[in-house]
């Protein structure tokens, strides 16, 4: 299943760079995010507990980061298990775009589920998917400006 989008940023390209690799701002921004380790510069492990239409689960995985452009682009590649819930693995190209006083954040992903989950249908997981990016993005937008989206309007 693919997905892809974009979402403008109100930082610097250097800044989200930054906020893209720092531990801490992605511990808050990831969706259901119980712990989160770096394991060496361009290595993750992470606990996050999701549900997924009528399947809830604590997913444990791995994220390696590659073909990284500082400041620009780098390639995410991880796999998760959640136990009788299923498996996901997949990888994401992210590149960073000035514009103006903002920075365009385009990603393009592939990922693959299986168990539980593969019977849930791609709609259903696509939807979750969405969901769960716009909130990661809502997350990382707060902690870029230390403003809600909603303390913006």
């Amino acid at each position: 299943m693919e997905l892809e989008g974009s979402q403008k940023l109100a930082a610097t390209p250097d800044e989200v760079w930054q906020a893209l690799f720092d531990r801490d701002i992605l511990e808050q921004a990831i969706p259901g995010c119980e712990s989160l380790v770096q394991n060496s510069d361009t290595s993750f492990s992470a606990v996050v507990k999701l549900k997924i239409g009528p399947v809830s689960a604590r997913f444990k995985g791995d994220v390696e980061l590659s073909d990284i452009v500082p400041g620009s682009s780098c390639t995410l590649s991880g796999k998760g298990s959640g136990g009788i819930a299923g498996f996901a693995k997949g990888n994401a190209r992210v590149t960073l775009t000035p514009e103006g006083g903002v920075t365009t954040l385009d990603y393009k992903a592939d990922v693959a589920v299986g168990g539980k989950l593969a019977a849930l249908g791609n709609r259903l997981i696509k939807s979750t998917a969405q969901k769960l990016t716009a909130e990661f993005f809502s997350n990382l937008t707060t902690a870029l400006t230390g403003e809600t989206e909603d303390a913006a309007v």
